[in-house]
């Protein structure tokens, strides 16, 4: 693979090593981090403060972020976000040790953590094509999902399994040790990871800018704003996960080796979705995919909030995470195609905000809610309820249906 791009293969290996280091330790934090708070407090509610907390950053800070990251250089500001993430990080254990932790602490460092992380994601978005250029970029990217998916597939279950015989607090030092080598590997590439502007706009310019191109391209417009829906139903999965599994599945939240499974199982959804993207697209073209993949990820949502064994559970959430890692995957791939170079951080950093930043921690702030009146398994409902919404409203939208009749959007 390396050996097809224009750019050293030095570089590309950097960028790549870091990249994965960066997605393995956010999974161990997607794990520790709720596991933790419930362990601290018992309260689903809590839990959910965790899941809003670890996406609301994109829904706060994705505008700017991206306006940032395509003015500024964004090697250092990769860098930078990466060594705030692991000082962030590194409070918890220490907390923990010293016998102070509380769930507010929690939630604030996986506020904190996940701030800097919308910051470094918008650099990423436009450092791939500045290091590899707009030609090769299909190839890297493919690179660099194919080799993301297998570390979603990993570290889930592993992070889960050491939950179980290890503290959650303990883990998170994993993570500020995998933020601090992602900071040295992006410091290391000398590659050009921005992409020179000859336009002198203000901030608040380029923040338009990217909205009006999103705004005014009907397919992304429609893909993005359904996105929201389906983003919700996910958020309330990992809201309502780790209570669902003790009050529901009779998986306890320490000490159960099956909490491996229930984590990892999204990640062999993703790696399904990862082989099966690319020939149901030639065979339906992108807007027919999309169309058709909501209703199928709302039948495995479905399935997921009746099941009462936790190996049923886990062949739902499987097939549920292809389904939704599909839609997800066909939306961005076919953005990316699209965007200008100049544009990549803003736009894609907009419809991430628009779509997952604002229908994940409202998917899980309203399963939290509905948790503490009725249960998690109420708090799992309301999720497959929002998106039934958006499957709705995808079938409605006369601009998707023409599309995939005519193929315009593949």
């Amino acid at each position: 693979m390396t050996a097809t791009l224009d750019v050293p293969a030095r570089d590309f290996s950097r960028y790549l090593t870091a990249r994965l280091l960066s997605v393995a330790g956010s999974l161990v934090s997607v794990v520790a981090l709720p596991v933790l708070v419930y362990q601290l407090t018992g309260s689903a509610g809590w839990t959910s403060a965790v899941a809003m907390a670890e996406a609301l950053p994109y829904l706060v800070f994705g505008l700017l972020a991206g306006a940032v990251a395509d003015r500024v250089d964004r090697r250092r500001l990769m860098v930078s976000m990466d060594v705030v993430v692991a000082v962030g990080l590194v409070t918890v254990p220490l907390a923990w040790w010293l016998d102070v932790l509380t769930a507010p602490h929690v939630v604030l460092v996986a506020f904190l953590a996940q701030t800097a992380f919308v910051f470094f994601d918008a650099a990423n978005f436009g450092a791939l094509p500045s290091l590899v250029g707009k030609d090769k970029l299909t190839a890297a990217y493919a690179t660099l999902f194919g080799r993301s998916t297998v570390v979603e597939l990993v570290v889930p279950g592993l992070a889960g399994l050491l939950v179980a015989t290890v503290a959650p607090a303990g883990l998170l030092a994993v993570n500020a040790v995998t933020a601090a080598g992602s900071a040295m590997l992006v410091r290391a590439i000398r590659g050009a990871l921005s992409t020179p502007r000859a336009d002198a706009t203000t901030l608040v310019g380029d923040i338009g800018s990217g909205l009006r191109f999103l705004w005014r391209h009907d397919i992304i417009r429609t893909l993005t704003l359904i996105g929201a829906t389906h983003s919700a139903a996910a958020g309330a999965w990992v809201a309502m996960l780790v209570p669902y599994a003790d009050k529901v599945l009779g998986v306890a939240p320490s000490g159960d080796p099956r909490l491996a499974a229930l984590f990892s199982c999204w990640g062999v959804g993703a790696l399904v979705a990862s082989r099966l993207l690319a020939p149901l697209t030639r065979r339906w073209g992108g807007a027919r995919l999309a169309l058709g993949g909501l209703p199928v990820s709302l039948l495995c949502a479905g399935c997921a909030l009746l099941s009462t064994h936790w190996v049923a559970a886990c062949l739902a959430a499987i097939a549920w995470g292809a389904a939704h890692s599909t839609v997800v995957l066909n939306s961005i791939t076919y953005r990316q195609r699209i965007c200008p170079p100049e544009l990549q951080s803003r736009v894609n950093t907009t419809a991430r905000m628009l779509s997952w930043g604002l229908g994940q921690p409202a998917g899980a702030a309203l399963a939290g809610a509905a948790a503490v009146v009725a249960g998690p398994r109420a708090g799992l409902a309301s999720g497959a309820a929002v998106l039934l919404v958006g499957v709705a409203l995808a079938w409605a939208t006369p601009t998707l249906r023409r599309a995939a009749t005519t193929g315009a959007a593949d």
